[in-house]
């Protein structure tokens, strides 16, 4: 995974943003277009709006390309109790909770709140999504109500950890929410997700990687 990461100064708080991890949703820009201005150099005007106000807009970010450390004592934000995964409409995976990415071999690549993961199999920057779903992917923002194993009543609470696997699928494990933009929520504990684009049961694997010869390259 690759980073890029610029840093912008408020009196107050500091806004930080990774421009390999923006996919151009613009809740920041629909959110504070006062403070965030795509047109505007330097982009990311943190004293433009109160502090409050900045970093409520900044955790709407469902990729996590923002973030902020407040310098004025106020408080960071949350890891949420539960964890939710929503299948987007024709794009990725978002993921929100106490999320962690971590490499077969147990290495540690990403821990954050919020993160997009890429479904459509063709990101140049694997496991994230890095927007080529716009180019090249159709797909239901939808949750199967059956055909995919029994709902699970576990709790969606803890710690999600999602692996990356080589070649393959997304490996989940811990309880979560899998929530569709379009249709259905399902409380899950444990799941393989598909993440080559090809799945006939998306979001979840079915084995077509290893038909389509898709490459992970993580």
């Amino acid at each position: 995974m690759e980073r890029a990461v610029h840093t912008y100064h408020g009196a107050d708080v500091e806004v930080t943003y990774d421009v390999k991890r923006c996919i151009h949703v613009r809740e920041c820009v629909k959110g504070l277009p006062n403070v965030f201005d795509a047109d505007r150099r330097p982009w990311i005007r943190p004293d433009e709006a109160a502090t409050d106000a900045v970093t409520e807009v900044i955790e709407r970010c469902p990729t996590g390309a923002l973030h902020y450390e407040r310098t004025d004592g106020g408080p960071a934000e949350a890891v949420p109790d539960a964890a939710t995964v929503t299948v987007d409409t024709a794009g990725p995976l978002y993921l929100h909770g106490d999320v962690h990415l971590e490499s077969p071999d147990g290495e540690d690549l990403l821990a954050d709140t919020r993160v997009a993961l890429c479904r459509c199999g063709v990101s140049a920057n694997k496991p994230l999504c890095d927007g080529s779903h716009h180019r090249v992917f159709t797909a239901p923002g939808t949750v199967p109500a059956d055909g995919s194993g029994p709902d699970d009543d576990a709790d969606p609470t803890g710690r999600l950890t999602v692996t990356p696997t080589r070649n393959g699928p997304l490996r989940v494990t811990g309880s979560y929410t899998l929530e569709g933009s379009e249709r259905g929520a399902r409380t899950r504990s444990g799941d393989t997700l598909c993440r080559c684009g090809g799945s006939s049961n998306k979001p979840f694997c079915d084995g077509t990687h290893a038909k389509i010869g898709f490459e992970s390259e993580d």
